[in-house]
């Protein structure tokens, strides 16, 4: 494995991301990537990685 590019521009956070799961709202702290003035998690909510990817941003609502 290699580095290929290191980017600048983007900022790791810790989310309190709300998903709904089998009809019920829960909420967990999520590691993300803050990129663009988009959340992007980097884990499902019950822990599995995911790659970065623009298509899974979310609108940052909140001004944290």
């Amino acid at each position: 494995m290699k580095v290929l590019k290191v980017l600048e521009d983007v900022e790791l956070v810790i989310a309190d991301l709300e998903v709904m799961l089998n009809d019920n709202v829960r909420h967990s702290p999520t590691l993300c990537a803050r990129y663009d003035g988009k959340i992007i998690p980097l884990n499902t909510p019950d822990g599995r990685p995911v790659l970065m990817s623009v298509e899974n941003a979310i609108d940052s609502e909140c001004d944290a």
